[in-house]
């Protein structure tokens, strides 16, 4: 059978992008369809924008602290929202009129439109009908913002999505929610001037990951001025005096300026079609896929958020790296999902990589090294932020099995040390590199002794 193309993609976010890209590159014909903008999420309402508001957020700290170092600087100006959005939105158009040209140069056929499944070979494109067969369809549609559904007016409520639009900046804000997003925007809002609240379920923010580490964080995060509330959700909502009325249900009453729900995420599999195909889908909506990303129609795969397995993008990106190998390259190249490092971009960062206290523990002896201290810069002003510094030790077999790092830039911390967790190395060999001083990640290779042993 003839194909008008060797791979059709689906979603125009980074790892479909990059899958196109590279199998365009190696000769294959290639088409991809973007309902929305080119870039996705990451890169128009995710991780771009957001890490250009966490740099905003920070100058008003940074402000405060150039004054106790001598410097004559004003600590009472104001933040303008208006002049940051417009050129938040100037970079975000110049990043989307990039990737278009990428997939232009590489020979990428791109409609702006939406794509459905027609059957295991075919799209239909719902700006003007026209049928598009393929020998390979790649989903790559990521996911979306939920809101709960509660007894209430959701509509009153605004998710991620929303934020980077907004007209002017709320002088008051609840954010629902304690996973990373809620955590990272709560740290954003507070620190570009905005009151800011949070109603979190669960008993300590960030779950999932390391507790000690969280626990930092969250301790830091109220130090900084956010009204954490754990065990805490929303039992009622309405319009009220131009704002929110909000009750919770641990007791307490507010009107905010505005609400965001950052309480998680879906995959982006409705309406594309799948019940034409074999498509499987798992209890979220997700896209079931083996090792390889194949779903159970042969000729589909699926990558990236959509198919809600590691959802961060250079994940994405791997995936759609591996796909092209595996069906163009005849290559076949399982995903590799471990020891992948990761950062919140909270204030203070925290970088992750491997196994928490908690899990190594749950499967066999540990060694736990940690330090917690106030650094030089802040130490010197008499700033009571800390930091932290941590190793989960494998005690047979002396190999770090995870590294936990609550500290400015955290995230550039962990790219390096995810490297070296990555090819195995143990905690004798973390000792043999020489310390950089004076630096707050020295501390990684000066612990000595362990703190504490999990048998």
């Amino acid at each position: 059978m003839t194909f008008d193309y060797d791979l059709f993609v689906i979603g125009g976010g980074s790892g479909g992008v990059r899958a196109a890209r590279v199998a365009a590159a190696g000769g294959a014909k290639v088409a991809l369809a973007e309902e929305s903008r080119l870039g996705g999420t990451c890169v128009i309402r995710g991780c771009v924008p957001k890490k250009l508001m966490v740099f905003a957020s920070g100058y008003r700290e940074t402000l405060g602290e150039a004054k106790d170092y001598g410097w004559d600087v004003d600590t009472s100006c104001d933040f303008d929202w208006s002049s940051f959005s417009k050129r938040l939105h100037g970079e975000l158009d110049r990043l989307e009129g990039v990737y278009q040209k990428l997939l232009d140069n590489s020979g990428v056929k791109t409609y702006a439109c939406r794509a459905v499944i027609e059957d295991p070979h075919t799209v239909k494109l719902t700006s003007n009908g026209t049928k598009i067969t393929a020998k390979h369809i790649l989903i790559a549609t990521g996911g979306r913002p939920m809101k709960p559904s509660e007894n209430f007016d959701e509509s009153l409520g605004m998710v991620s999505d929303d934020i980077f639009k907004l007209d002017k900046l709320p002088k008051s804000m609840l954010i629902v929610g304690g996973g990373y997003i809620a955590c990272e925007f709560a740290c954003i809002m507070k620190g570009l001037g905005v009151e800011t609240t949070i109603f979190y379920r669960g008993a300590q923010v960030l779950r999932g990951f390391d507790d000690e580490a969280r626990g930092l964080v969250a301790d830091q995060m109220r130090a900084g001025g956010i009204d954490i509330h754990s065990g805490a959700n929303v039992l009622e909502m309405k319009a009220k005096d131009g704002g929110v009325w909000v009750k919770g249900s641990h007791g307490s009453e507010a009107v905010y300026d505005k609400v965001l729900f950052a309480t998680g995420r879906l995959p982006n599999t409705d309406g594309l079609g799948l019940e034409n195909t074999d498509v499987k889908l798992g209890r979220k909506g997700e896209i079931l896929v083996d090792e390889y990303s194949q779903t159970g129609q042969p000729s589909i795969y699926a990558i990236g958020d959509v198919t809600d397995r590691v959802n961060l993008t250079p994940v994405a990106i791997r995936e759609g790296m591996a796909f092209v190998e595996t069906v163009f390259n005849g290559n076949p190249t399982p995903v590799d999902h471990e020891l992948i490092p990761s950062a919140v971009f909270t204030q203070p960062e925290m970088g992750t990589v491997g196994w928490t206290e908690e899990e190594a523990a749950s499967k066999g002896p540990v060694d736990i090294y940690s330090t917690s201290f106030k650094p030089m810069q802040q130490a010197f002003i008499g700033r009571d932020a800390r930091v932290l510094m941590k190793l989960v030790v494998c005690k047979k077999t002396d190999v770090v099995l995870g590294c936990h790092i609550v500290a400015p830039a955290a995230g550039e911390m962990i790219q390096l040390a995810g490297i070296a967790v990555k090819m195995g190395a143990t905690k004798t060999q973390f000792d043999q590199v020489c310390a950089v001083h004076p630096t707050m990640a020295e501390e990684m290779v000066t612990m000595k002794e362990p703190i504490r042993t999990i048998s």
